[in-house]
């Protein structure tokens, strides 16, 4: 009896314990070294690792290459925030349309971006971007009567760029997240909006938005991580682009597996994390979130 019921009571424990053991060795454990590491100094695989504190992160305020990456990060969450999440929202306004049709297909039709190998991606938009064979300028730009532009070595066109990818890539699975805050959205109360006057605008921003604020919260948030994450497309489409289109995940993988500096790449890790903490819970104010009513 004794025996049934202790197994009873430890089978839980025993099938839980692989994910946590799982967790601890690859998750919990990295986490915690890499802080670990932003405090000491280390170059190479040497066996000396003195303790210097806080120093990694003071020379990281200190460096303007990285201060440079981190403002083209910022500049890209930026337009990750204000471009590419608009443009979801009118796309899942249009799929909201009663009067649209085959809507199945185009909800499927947007998840292939996402399917879509970030290699693949940035291969794609290498041959877009091409300053002399590219779709944009031999399509749009000089069609309109300006001059080529070299988006992928131009400063000024570099992170636009990256921002016109990513509207490519994220608009389609954004505004299906949109399009399910708006078909749970309450048809009542914005049938009575409409009974009272109202109109389409004055419904949407009164009555529609504010159902939907938990979605936005929730891509917004997710564009602010992505956003201090992207390492991929830029290390591969950005490789001849020097410091002009120098992202902070690209400085940190430099760092740390190109000059083995990897207590420096440890610091850089940190503050992003911060940074990515402070905008969220900035973000989770703004929604109010946190509010008692």
């Amino acid at each position: 009896m004794n025996r049934d019921r202790l197994q009873k009571r430890s089978a839980p424990y025993i099938f839980t314990a692989p994910f946590f053991i799982w967790f601890s060795i690859f998750g919990l454990f990295p986490v915690i070294y890499a802080f670990y590491l932003s405090l000491h100094h280390q170059v190479g695989l040497v066996a000396e690792r003195p303790f210097v504190g806080l120093q990694n992160y003071i020379d990281l305020i200190l460096d303007e290459r990285f201060r440079h990456s981190l403002w083209n990060t910022t500049y890209y969450g930026l337009g990750s925030i204000f471009v590419i999440l608009p443009a979801a929202l009118i796309l899942a306004l249009i799929l909201h349309s009663p009067t649209l049709r085959m809507k199945g297909v185009f909800r499927i039709a947007f998840f292939v971006p996402l399917l879509t190998s970030s290699v693949v991606v940035a291969v794609i938009f290498a041959l877009v971007f091409d300053t002399r064979y590219g779709l944009l300028n031999n399509y749009i730009v000089e069609p309109l009567g300006f001059e080529r532009i070299s988006w992928l070595q131009d400063g000024s066109f570099v992170i636009p760029a990256l921002v016109v990818m990513g509207l490519w890539k994220w608009t389609g699975v954004n505004s299906l997240y949109y399009l399910a805050g708006l078909q749970n959205a309450s048809k009542d109360i914005e049938e009575a909006a409409r009974i009272d006057g109202a109109g389409h605008w004055a419904v949407f921003r009164y009555v529609t938005f504010p159902q939907i604020q938990p979605v936005v919260l929730f891509t917004v948030i997710l564009s602010i991580i992505g956003s201090y994450n992207l390492f991929a497309e830029p290390y591969l489409l950005l490789s001849n682009s020097g410091d002009r289109g120098l992202m902070s995940m690209v400085y940190l993988f430099n760092n740390a597996f190109s000059f083995a500096k990897f207590t420096y790449a440890s610091a850089i890790g940190y503050i992003l994390f911060f940074i990515i903490l402070v905008l969220s819970v900035a973000q989770l104010r703004i929604f109010s979130v946190f509010r008692d009513d």
